[in-house]
């Protein structure tokens, strides 16, 4: 079964820059969606063969996601449970019948940190819930995680150390959520390699020079960790300041 993960960053307007050609291309089993910006119906999505689930934030054009799925799931449940932290769309989880599949798209802490408060309550909550995921099933866990989580996940650590996504209570927590049981899936199959990223800013050509971060994951509980067979990372795929990934499992 093979899944992909793509922060759009707004997908009214990535559907402007082949997006559905690069969703045909990827052609996947299970296709999420971090960052829509969208209601759905706000925009015409003519994709065969797929049920899709939104899950959008109450503020208009902001956050939000989706999946597109060609298995038809036996449960759909949106956000996680507690109010305060399900009025932006972050979170859909869809069940089958041998695991969970959960989509997120974890709060930016912002560029002053003004929101990094609620973003460690944020993880303990989210960490809270896909335990309670795990103890029933295995879990697949995706999205825009807006963390790096090693040094060698960005271009330039030691410059970022105290900015948004790369802060020791940022980098503590998505430590804390693997130690929880789960499997960073990409360093699972490459622990060492370098340069692999997958969102890049906007400014001084940062995405022809590959200065990025790795913020994107695919997490799977551990006791699947063997059923990798694959987990990539699409930098040629463009329509977005982040990257399309992906896992396959068997």
């Amino acid at each position: 079964m093979k899944f992909v993960s793509w922060n759009v960053n707004g997908l009214r307007a990535c559907l402007k820059k082949n997006f559905i050609k690069s969703f045909k291309f990827l052609d996947a089993d299970i296709f999420a969606l971090q960052e829509t910006r969208m209601l759905e119906g706000q925009a015409i999505l003519d994709i065969d063969g797929y049920s899709q689930y939104w899950n959008s934030a109450e503020k208009k054009g902001y956050s939000g996601t989706a999946i597109f799925t060609r298995v038809q799931p036996r449960s759909v449940n949106y956000g996680i449970g507690i109010a305060e932290h399900d009025t932006e769309g972050r979170v859909i989880t869809l069940g089958f019948s041998d695991f969970y599949f959960v989509n997120v798209y974890t709060p930016n802490s912002r560029r002053k940190l003004e929101r990094l408060d609620y973003r460690m309550t944020w993880e303990n909550a989210f960490r809270a819930y896909l335990e309670k995921l795990d103890a029933v099933k295995p879990v697949i866990i995706c999205g825009d995680l807006n963390v790096a989580h090693q040094e060698i996940d960005l271009t330039n650590p030691a410059s970022n150390r105290h900015n948004a996504g790369f802060t020791d209570d940022e980098r503590g927590k998505f430590s804390e959520l693997l130690n929880s049981g789960f499997t960073d899936t990409f360093r699972y199959l490459y622990p060492d390699k370098k340069d692999a990223y997958t969102w890049w800013s906007n400014f001084q050509n940062s995405r022809e020079r590959n200065i990025g971060w790795r913020i994107d994951y695919f997490l799977a509980s551990d006791r699947i960790a063997e059923k990798i067979s694959a987990a990539t990372i699409e930098p040629q795929i463009l329509g977005s300041d982040h990257c399309p990934v992906t896992l396959e499992i068997f």
